[in-house]
């Protein structure tokens, strides 16, 4: 009997490491269950901009380093073989995070169930061919995939139009899709914002990511304003104003303008080809700030629906500073 007294406390103690340690596992085991998967779809994913785009989405660069996606790839039917082997690649590359992969020229089937579009699939301008020939060649597109992602989206799809012309693409995507919100409606001037941050940290001989609050204000095209006035660099002993540092104000306001304004040009004079690769990173980059949030005291460039903010007409898909929270953007004021 004094035996079986002495091991008592032993034995409740054995007895609560055990319940303490099916506890902690317990909470572990919650604290690491898996994200349900994000859909992204692509648009014109077998072109260059998609090639280059896919394989970053699978990686996390858009939506973070634990978050699962699976990606619905569309394109027209001619590039239907050329869809095919960008799918037999990615399921090659063994992303962990990619949990599914759909390939289709099917609009009603790519877009079901889509929790993020990125629209880069357009009509391209030809040489001797009139904008106004090109819009009207992107209205039978988009009007078809406005339709598509209206019906059978997930009711809080957020959309990014890259294709060109992006504000123009923009709107008629809104105009053909009337029940999506506004807010959920956004074109890419990332890739401009991108380009005037690299042109600053060249210039100063520093990183891009210490430059910051660059603003893209416009259309993305070479009618844009590029503005430095409210741009800073973190020195590593504080923040200071990008006019300063850079210290000639006849490169800021002419040169650099220029430069940024017509890049994509200077790109295809160089590559014989449209800027692919900076084109998929922009993307990435808007998408990302848009689901995950800006950084405190950062501003970045999204083509937007306008409030009237700044003068600039309400309804129209504009370029302006923004700043994002939970899924949501907001446009810098003052």
């Amino acid at each position: 009997m004094e035996y079986l007294v002495s091991m008592e406390k032993p034995l409740v103690l054995l007895g609560c490491a055990y319940l303490s340690w099916k506890i902690v596992r317990h909470i572990w085991g919650f604290l690491n269950v898996e994200k349900e998967p994000v859909t992204v779809l692509v648009t014109g994913a077998a072109g260059q901009i998609g090639y280059a785009l896919v394989p970053m989405i699978a990686r996390g660069a858009m939506l973070g380093p634990d978050q699962p996606v699976i990606i619905h790839m569309l394109d027209i039917e001619p590039a239907a073989e050329a869809l095919k082997g960008v799918k037999m690649e990615l399921i090659d590359a063994a992303f962990p995070l990619l949990k599914g992969v759909v390939a289709t020229t099917d609009v009603i089937e790519a877009c079901k169930g889509v929790d993020i579009a990125v629209m880069v699939g357009g009509f391209p301008r030809k040489e001797g061919m009139e904008r106004k020939e090109v819009m009207s060649k992107n209205v039978s597109i988009y009007k078809a995939q406005a339709s598509a992602l209206e019906k059978h989206a997930a009711p809080d799809c957020k959309v990014l139009v890259v294709a060109n012309p992006a504000n123009t693409n923009a709107l008629i995507l809104k105009e053909f899709a009337p029940s999506f919100p506004e807010k959920n409606i956004t074109c890419l001037t990332r890739l401009d914002h991108n380009r005037a941050l690299g042109q600053i940290s060249e210039r100063l001989n520093i990183n891009a990511g210490d430059v910051k609050n660059v603003i893209i204000w416009g259309n993305h095209s070479s009618t844009q304003y590029p503005d430095v006035n409210h741009a800073t660099v973190d020195t590593g002993n504080g923040l200071k104003p990008v006019r300063e540092l850079v210290g000639d104000d006849c490169w800021l306001n002419a040169k650099f303008i220029t430069t940024v304004q017509q890049r994509g040009a200077d790109i295809i004079k160089a590559r014989k080809l449209s800027s692919a690769l900076s084109a998929a990173s922009a993307a990435c980059d808007h998408v990302h700030d848009w689901v995950l949030g800006t950084p405190k005291g950062t501003w970045v460039s999204m083509g937007v629906y306008s409030d009237g903010s700044y003068g600039v007409p309400p309804g129209i898909i504009y370029s302006f500073p923004v700043t994002c929270e939970k899924g949501e953007w907001s446009i810098v004021q003052g």
